[in-house]
């Protein structure tokens, strides 16, 4: 049997929550997507079309750096990878997780956390930066109870 891997991004606590439970529910290792550049609550703030993640998002093929690093994907099967929404989407700091690694013939469920938003066509944007991977949509994840991420856990693994 392969192992689960549980990845995310997190630029304010909120997703690390949620993928920290969800990897211990899972029995998953657990890594942290790590930018280069650390996000500032400016570089954060949506309204500021001059923001760091406003010209991110505005440029498709933006890919921020990540400074942490996975040995190797090959053990795992299945990627479970969380993120918030941004503008409807994954950042593109996942876009660039996903074209990092060689993630053929696995599956990555994506799962999320929102302040209002659902998945949009997030898994449409992804799919180009994983080619021969299989990506499931998942769902949005918000404060998710111990119940809810078994169930999560039972219906994509």
């Amino acid at each position: 049997m392969t192992k689960t891997l549980v990845a995310y991004f997190s630029a304010s606590g909120c997703t690390a929550r949620v993928a920290k439970s969800l990897a211990e529910t899972a029995g998953a290792d657990l890594f942290e997507i790590v930018p280069e550049q650390p996000y500032t609550s400016d570089d954060l703030n949506w309204r500021d079309k001059k923001s760091r993640s406003s010209v991110e998002m505005a440029n498709p093929s933006s890919r921020p750096a990540i400074s942490s690093k996975l040995d190797s994907v090959e053990a795992y099967g299945t990627v479970l990878l969380g993120f918030p929404i941004w503008w409807y989407v994954a950042p593109t700091i996942i876009n660039t997780f996903l074209e990092t690694y060689d993630f053929s013939g696995k599956k990555i469920v994506l799962f999320a956390t929102s302040g209002g938003s659902g998945m949009g066509k997030t898994s449409k944007v992804l799919e180009p930066c994983s080619p021969g991977a299989t990506i499931v949509p998942g769902e949005v994840l918000n404060g998710a109870s111990e119940a809810k991420l078994e169930q999560f856990v039972a219906k994509y693994r």
